[in-house]
């Protein structure tokens, strides 16, 4: 592994043999703490190796980079809230024994004149080790992030922060060029010549930033609160029917119109129909008009906000090749399956036995197929009267990487329809609007496959029969066990698969 490069130069292992265990597939619980320029976070991961889970996340906004770039030095309010958040994330650590926590500081820590001092006040009086990270390692670090949650990931990844911007391509699962540059919003507060002064300056640097990254990326990734704060007014300026933040995508015209009108808007009004903390909502016009410069210097095709960055990125810097290399997607589908079904394992056996149904998928929808059995038991806890809502809205809300928001909605109709027959009135209705009407049948089709499937064992429906399938018929082959499991419940279900489908329904044995 690379190591993690501090302002010195010094490669560190900030996280140990974390992944030593491996092939375990589970993630031992483990802390990271990032503090940036505007916010300080605590999160500690949890959950599947390739997909974790966010057990726990509290973040303050601590201010420590405001008004730096005019004192060269920590913002003396910061530093207080800073220090006595952290000194509280070391007793959540110590409580949850977690073991030591992970700490990296970045724009603010690294350039303010008594950084140092802070460093070494939070080392001696809270135990937290702090590594502070120069500008192009804060890149590379946030693209690692991204590539943990997209692995697929092909573009450019804009990571802003209170006091610097960082640029890194991603590609092929590597980090390649990358740059640091000052457009954070705190310093852009500096910049004298009010708005044209300010448009002037902007401009000029992501110029210089195009020069050196290349204007040829038809995907930039975005990191970073002000960026988030941006989508979300984005989403409530197009009414868009979900609020997850992670993979929403923009276009270029998108992005100017919102900068547009947040411009038109009190920014009071706008924060408290999106819950924005006001200190976020302050830097928010700023921001808009570094995206706007982005959006049309270097002319994407589309623009994706990524929740994950630097903290998800030092895991990755500890994740082996092999690691690295599974789906996100699945992975956290099968450990949580193995988590809450009934029977794990069993979401494979029904994939297998329904296989015939969908034995020409192309590999994209067979993946989210293969994810939907896995999860398809995954939610039986719930009151059965609201069992398909809690489907849907666990896994449209679900913390999973490499799932875009229409094949959140596929798998939450799909899901539904593993519980309910139809969709008709459902408070749901609102996310439909995601899919075109063939995706729709889809996911209809495999809910109530997955419906059917499961009423022939909790464990392996194959045990009860095989199913064939042409264009005109669906064929249930039973066995003697299939028999006496064949009751009307049953039957009345393959009767729903076969209209859904469109075919005859006939059952032999």
């Amino acid at each position: 592994m690379n190591g993690v490069r501090t302002t010195t130069g010094k490669k560190v292992e900030p996280f140990g043999k974390m992944f030593a265990t491996l092939p375990k597939r589970a993630l031992s619980r483990v802390g990271v703490v990032d503090v940036g320029s505007n916010s300080i976070r605590l999160v500690v991961f949890d959950g599947a190796a390739r997909s974790p889970a966010y057990f726990y996340n509290e973040k303050i906004m601590a201010g420590l980079g405001a008004k730096m770039a005019q004192t060269g030095r920590l913002n003396p309010e910061g530093v207080k809230r800073g220090f006595a958040a952290l000194q509280r994330f070391a007793a959540l650590a110590k409580g949850m024994d977690i073991g030591p926590l992970t700490c990296v500081a970045t724009a603010a820590v690294r350039e303010a004149a008594d950084g140092p001092e802070f460093q070494a006040r939070v080392e001696r009086e809270t135990g937290i080790k702090m590594w502070v990270i120069d500008g192009e390692e804060e890149a590379r670090l946030s693209a690692q992030g991204v590539l943990l949650g997209w692995p697929d990931a092909r573009g450019l990844v804009c990571d802003i922060g209170g006091n610097s911007m960082e640029l890194a391509e991603v590609a092929d699962g590597q980090v390649g060029r990358r740059v640091s540059s000052q457009l954070g919003p705190f310093r852009l507060q500096q910049v004298p010549g009010g708005k044209d002064g300010l448009r002037k300056y902007i401009r000029k640097v992501v110029t210089e930033l195009a020069a050196v990254m290349g204007t040829h990326h038809e995907r930039i990734y975005l990191v970073g609160g002000s960026w988030r704060a941006i989508a979300r007014l984005d989403m409530e300026r197009v009414a868009y029917p979900m609020t997850v933040l992670h993979e929403y995508r923009m276009t270029p015209k998108a992005v100017a119109d919102t900068v547009a009108w947040i411009g038109t808007h009190d920014l009071n009004e706008l924060r408290s129909q999106v819950d924005i903390s006001s200190s976020r909502m302050e830097l928010v016009p700023l921001a808009s008009q570094v995206l706007l410069q982005l959006a049309e210097t270097f002319a994407p095709t589309e623009l994706a906000v990524s929740s994950y960055g630097i903290r998800e990125g030092l895991l990755y810097e500890q994740m082996p090749d092999s690691l690295r290399k599974r789906d996100p997607l699945i992975e956290a589908a099968r450990f949580t399956e193995r988590q809450m079904a009934r029977m794990p394992g069993s979401g494979k056996k029904l994939y297998q036995f329904l296989q015939p149904l969908f034995q020409n998928a192309p590999p994209e929808r067979d993946r989210l197929i293969r994810v939907a059995c896995l999860l398809h038991d995954t939610s039986w806890r719930a009151h059965p009267d609201y069992r398909a809502e809690a489907c849907f809205d666990n896994v449209t809300r679900a913390n999973m990487a490499a799932l875009s928001h229409p094949e959140r909605v596929f798998l939450g109709l799909a899901l539904l329809h593993r519980y309910k027959n139809s969709r008709s009135g459902s408070p749901m209705a609102p996310l439909f609007k995601l899919l075109d009407e063939g995706d729709i049948r889809d996911a209809e089709v495999l809910g109530k496959a997955m419906r059917f499937g499961a009423m022939l064992a909790l464990d392996d429906p194959a045990d009860a029969g095989r199913l064939t399938f042409d264009a005109t018929q669906l064929r249930l082959h039973l066995t003697p066990v299939g028999r006496k499991l064949m009751g009307e419940v049953a039957e009345a279900r393959f009767k729903a698969l076969c209209s859904a489908l469109g075919v005859e329904g006939v059952i032999e044995g």
